[in-house]
């Protein structure tokens, strides 16, 4: 098994919260120079791990964060893939969940960790939220079983204490420091006096296999959240976009929506003309059962797809991924409704 002297973890700093500083002249918020991060967290030092990092220059806001910026993330990590032993990443807080999940069915076979944090408040400040999260990442990204092989090989994303399936992760809060819940899916890493390992949860390859990078998105894709007294036009106008490829409807409950005549013909229409229409739920938590009640018996006549308990930033990331690999529905069909990186349960 490796010492700590001979692991290493790269660090990728997108922008984000944490990576700002007070600049001493102007007063305002820079970021920081990654490569110099032991200044500011000299505590760091302390695990002896060979801590690299890379910036993007220039940072991205998460609110710019698309397609684009998520291949590069994929790239960086393809070409040092052999060099590091786990990977953070530290990314806005904001479209956090949408990254995660999106790097989680672009790094086909992965076997190392992919750790995304961030902070509330930028790392500079006394009373941030970033320095343990990223202390914590980082050892997690380090973190090796008995066996030698990585604890934790998946895309995660880890905040105030807690690690996350990536995929099954979504922003809860803009104002405290537990901003992320994992509605659908326990936590992969508890970190309390100790860090508790849920080896139960976490998913490890049945075999090892090279890992294959996938970086053609379609961003063909619209979302459709369902209310009360809901505009036909509204609709219309969403179904009738141009090279509109699929569809996501945020629907009520558990997979419930109106009964409205034009709503279901509407919906016949869009799939009529090649559409993919994918249910999920606008509950926090929960899951899409199509049939269960009359609401949704009629959409799943229809061809509309479940999502089953698949969060909304997972849903998007995952139809854009396989639109952009298959220009086929059929096959977009095949996968839709069935986990690829354990995003849903099945």
């Amino acid at each position: 098994m490796k010492k700590n002297r001979d692991i290493s973890v790269l660090i990728i700093y997108t922008g984000g919260t944490i990576g700002m500083v007070h600049d001493p002249v102007t007063g305002s918020l820079v970021p920081i120079n990654f490569r110099h991060i032991t200044k500011h967290v000299p505590v760091l030092g302390n695990f002896g791990f060979n801590l690299e990092s890379i910036s993007f220059v220039p940072v991205k806001d998460s609110s710019d964060i698309d397609p684009d910026i998520w291949i590069k993330m994929a790239e960086i990590i393809e070409t040092h893939f052999d060099d590091f032993d786990g990977f953070v990443i530290l990314h806005g807080t904001d479209t956090m969940a949408y990254s995660a999940s999106a790097l989680s069915f672009m790094l086909e076979n992965l076997s190392k960790p992919v750790i995304f944090t961030g902070s509330q408040l930028p790392i500079g400040l006394l009373r941030t939220d970033g320095r343990e999260n990223l202390i914590t990442s980082i050892e997690i990204a380090a973190a090796r079983r008995e066996d030698g092989f990585p604890a934790v090989p998946e895309v995660c994303i880890y905040f105030d204490n807690i690690l996350t399936r990536g995929n099954r992760t979504t922003k809860l809060s803009a104002e405290h420091f537990d901003a992320f819940s994992s509605p659908n899916y326990p936590p992969l890493v508890e970190a309390g006096l100790h860090l508790k390992y849920n080896y139960n949860y976490i998913n490890y390859p049945p075999e090892r296999r090279d890992l294959a990078f996938h970086k053609s998105f379609d961003n063909n894709v619209a979302i459709l959240k369902l209310f009360p007294g809901i505009n036909r036009n509204f609709v219309e106008a969403i179904i009738n976009t141009e090279g509109l490829r699929a569809l996501i409807i945020e629907t009520f409950g558990s997979g419930n929506a109106p009964t409205y005549k034009w709503f279901l013909d509407d919906i016949k229409y869009f799939i009529s003309r090649g559409g993919i229409i994918l249910n999920v739920t606008q509950c926090h938590g929960g899951s899409v059962e199509m049939g269960l009640y009359e609401t949704s018996r009629d959409m799943l006549a229809a061809g509309v797809i479940s999502g089953k308990d698949i969060t909304s930033e997972a849903s998007v990331t995952k139809l854009m991924y396989l639109l952009g690999q298959y220009k086929s529905n059929k096959k977009v069909l095949q996968y839709l409704d069935k986990p690829l990186a354990g995003e849903m349960s099945i």
